[in-house]
C-alpha cells in the first residue's frame, strides 16, 4: 500500500476483521466484571432505589420491579460503567497501553513502515558501560560483515539471471525455475 494514505477507518476495519476488537471488548468486559468498586456502587444504588423502597413494592411482579429499576438506574449505572471503561482504555500501563501498541502495529503494517528494532538486551551482570559498548560495536561489526558478504551487486544479480535463462521455441528467454 505504499504511497496511499492510511485512514483511521482502515486501521479500524483491519482490527475488526482480524478479531482484535472482539478480543479487546472481552478483556474490557472481564475487567469490568472484576471491578469491585463498580459492583459496590451498583449494589448501593439498587439498595437505595426509590422503586424498591416505595411502599407496595413487594406487591409488584418481578417484571414490573425490573422494568422500574431499569428506568430509574440504567443511566447512572451505565454512566459509571462508561467512566470505568474509559479509565481502562486510557490507562498507560494496562489495557490502554496494549490498545495503543496494537493500533500502532496495525497502522505500521498497513503503511508498510518497518517496526523499529527492539532495544538491546540488558547485560545480566550489569557490566561496565565501556565493556557493553565495546561488545555492542563488535556485534554490529560482525552483523555488517555477514550482511555485506551476503549482498550481491546489481551486476552480479543481472549476470546470474541471464545465466539462468534458457531459450524457448519462439526465441524468448524465460528464467529457469
Amino acid at each position: 500500500m505504499g504511497g496511499s494514505v492510511i485512514t483511521p477507518e482502515d486501521v479500524l476495519e483491519s482490527l475488526m476483521n482480524d478479531g482484535t476488537i472482539d478480543a479487546i471488548r472481552l478483556k474490557i468486559i472481564n475487567q469490568l466484571k472484576g471491578n469491585e468498586e463498580l459492583k459496590r456502587n451498583t449494589i448501593t444504588m439498587v439498595e437505595q432505589s426509590k422503586v424498591l423502597n416505595t411502599a407496595g413494592a413487594e406487591k409488584q411482579t418481578k417484571r414490573e420491579l425490573f422494568d422500574a429499576l431499569r428506568q430509574e438506574l440504567e443511566s447512572p449505572v451505565l454512566e459509571k460503567a462508561s467512566k470505568a471503561v474509559w479509565e481502562l482504555i486510557l490507562d498507560n500501563n494496562g489495557l490502554g497501553k496494549e490498545i495503543s501498541e496494537v493500533v500502532e502495529r496495525v497502522y505500521r503494517r498497513l503503511s508498510g513502515i518497518e517496526l523499529p528494532p527492539p532495544p538491546p538486551p540488558q547485560l545480566a551482570n550489569g557490566g561496565e558501560e565501556k565493556d557493553g559498548k565495546e561488545k555492542e560495536e563488535k556485534v554490529k561489526d560482525l552483523d555488517m560483515a555477514e550482511s555485506s558478504a551476503r549482498k550481491r551487486t546489481f551486476g552480479e544479480m543481472n549476470a546470474q539471471d541471464v545465466a539462468q535463462t534458457v531459450p524457448n521455441r519462439s526465441g524468448d528467454h524465460l528464467p529457469v525455475a
